[in-house]
């Protein structure tokens, strides 16, 4: 079988810096690590391919060997009648100890920082979903959500201790809350089954929440909601999520907001669009027309030929920043209703009018008709 090219194992460009190639390195060595894919046969494999690409391309003179001769570059023969020297391929496993270096910063790569589990822990956030009005958006409100989270438990004040109780030393992990296995090349510490990382384990645990130290409960909270939110807005209420551990501080609720839809107006950012029907008589003759805003009502005169689609603004009847820079408009498109459903003396009336009508009267279509006439050819 063919063997791949280095630089398509590291998954770097042919001209990747040094640094490049053992970022890329670490990266893929940590997810292809036999002890991380245990009994993973294709892992070990390309844990093996990933430590020689990574020593050819990060020795500047195998680097430059293998770039002008390609793998022949480390045949026996070829290094000899070329003066290469060195021979053949150092243990994945040793090239792998000296990139990431001894002692336990090889665990900080597998399993994150370590903290102290015997400290106070701050609880985690919380998310709520809330569905407001549209008006309610953009006018603001406040709205009281019910949130059934995990809270200090009141018998024993967030312990996990039964009154007249205290805590011991774990026997299993003797205080330090790891155990520690080996596994291949490391010593692995996990965290002690036993006290789960505390260090020590409770003699009597509290009845109330079962050593747990919380239990949950629904609480009410006020959200003041501000003026000019958006669809998927986020708010912050601070100290209301989860309790912490051991005393640690609660964590954040974020409430993400969803707005109603609304039946007349659309928005578009801090602006508003609504659209308001008149008749043709109104259209063609002008007219003074009421429009609804946020606030109420508003007055706009439409002057006479006033087409389909015509736009007016009324500046600052839109929504209010949220940021509180102003507020935006509100946008009113003209829609012509046609008259339907007419009566004989009706339509008698509109072909009288129809034939009082000349080309004058509807410049629009005449100037249409004029340019598409040759299409009628």
């Amino acid at each position: 079988m063919a063997k791949r090219d280095y630089y398509e194992i590291l998954g770097v460009p042919r001209d990747a810096d040094d640094e490049t190639i053992k970022k890329s390195y670490r990266k893929l060595a940590l997810k292809f690590h036999p002890d991380k894919n245990p009994g993973n046969k294709a892992a070990e494999e390309s844990f093996k391919e990933l430590g020689e690409a990574y020593e050819a391309l990060s020795d500047p003179q195998k680097r430059a060997a293998y770039d002008q001769y390609g793998h022949a570059a480390f045949d026996a023969r070829a290094r000899a009648s070329r003066g290469f020297g060195g021979g053949g391929f150092h243990d994945p496993f040793e090239i792998f100890r000296e990139v990431f270096g001894g002692g336990g910063s090889i665990f900080d790569e597998f399993f994150g920082s370590r903290h102290d589990p015997t400290q106070p822990q701050r609880g985690d956030d919380l998310r709520y979903d809330l569905e407001i009005s549209f008006e309610e958006a953009a006018l603001g409100c406040e709205k009281e959500v019910t949130v059934t989270k995990p809270e200090p438990c009141e018998t024993c004040e967030g312990s996990g201790v039964e009154a007249g109780s205290r805590t011991k030393t774990c026997p299993a992990c003797h205080g330090r809350g790891q155990v520690i296995t080996a596994r291949g090349i490391f010593s692995i510490a996990q965290t002690c089954p036993t006290c789960q990382g505390a260090g020590r384990v409770i003699e009597k645990p509290c009845k109330s929440c079962r050593g747990a130290g919380r239990h949950d409960r629904s609480s009410k909270i006020k959200l003041r909601i501000p003026a000019g939110v958006d669809n998927g807005s986020r708010l912050r209420s601070a100290g209301n999520g989860e309790a912490g551990l051991r005393g640690g501080p609660p964590g954040d609720l974020y409430v993400v907001l969803h707005i109603k839809a609304h039946e007349i107006f659309q928005r578009d950012g801090d602006d508003l669009l609504c659209e308001v029907p008149v008749s043709v008589v109104q259209a063609a003759l002008g007219a003074e027309i009421q429009v609804p805003t946020l606030d109420g009502k508003a007055t706009i005169k439409i002057p006479p030929g006033t087409q389909p689609g015509t736009m007016f603004r009324l500046k600052g009847k839109g929504v209010r920043n949220v940021q509180g820079y102003g507020h935006g408009d509100l946008h009113v498109r003209i829609d012509v209703e046609v008259p339907t459903h007419l009566t004989g003396a009706q339509k008698a009336k509109l072909q009288e009018f129809a034939g009082l009508c000349d080309e004058n009267v509807n410049p629009i279509s005449r100037s249409f008709f004029e340019k598409a006439k040759n299409l009628f050819r």
